[in-house]
């Protein structure tokens, strides 16, 4: 499934990094060998060369911090940390609806979406550069376009009233290595989510 990784893999294929990945099957994570390895029970793990790293916003930051996707200076990278935190809280709430309460919860959940997405909107047209801090892509914008395709999925107007980040997903969406990669075989071939709820 595109899982905890999803904003990794776009924000690779944009940076034009090239990577293995590869996929544990559930059969084989629930034998419990490679949980007992991970030093919190959980995927993902990144791996390069001899560094192990692990959970999905380290991992995220360690690349902004290898790829100049970071912010300028300290005061950006603290925004920009903000901002992925809360990428976070949105992402926790949609999976906790997407594995939780999918069939009693969707529409209540689509419902409120607006009170979530407005706060993402306004810092994105307060900056009016299309980012969300800075002039280019940090790994918070990575994070925030993966969350908002899912959220196109799950409901297909949900931008409809939010221009800035509208336009924020066409414009991700265009840039060259990233609509390569959405194209790609390999990403339009994993589910979303671990339960085909989408």
């Amino acid at each position: 499934m595109k899982g905890r990784c999803g904003a990794m893999r776009i924000m690779m294929a944009d940076q034009g990094q090239e990577w293995k990945e590869i996929v544990v099957d559930f059969a084989d994570w629930m034998k419990g060998d490679l949980k007992a390895t991970c030093v919190f029970g959980q995927l993902p793990k990144l791996e390069d060369g001899g560094f192990a790293l692990y959970q999905s916003n380290a991992i995220l930051r360690h690349l902004g911090r290898n790829h100049d996707a970071y912010g300028k200076d300290g005061k950006e990278a603290a925004l920009i940390d903000m901002m992925c935190d809360g990428v976070e809280d949105l992402r926790l709430k949609y999976v906790k609806m997407i594995y939780q309460e999918y069939d009693t919860g969707k529409d209540v959940y689509i419902k409120d979406l607006p009170n979530h997405l407005d706060k993402f909107e306004a810092v994105m047209a307060k900056n009016k550069t299309g980012f969300l801090v800075g002039d280019k892509p940090s790994f918070a914008d990575y994070s925030l376009f993966e969350v908002l395709l899912n959220h196109l999925v799950l409901c297909s107007s949900c931008l409809d009233t939010f221009p800035s980040l509208k336009s924020f997903v066409e414009k991700m969406s265009a840039r060259p290595k990233i609509k390569t990669f959405l194209d790609s075989e390999a990403y339009k071939k994993l589910p979303i989510n671990g339960n085909g709820k989408q």
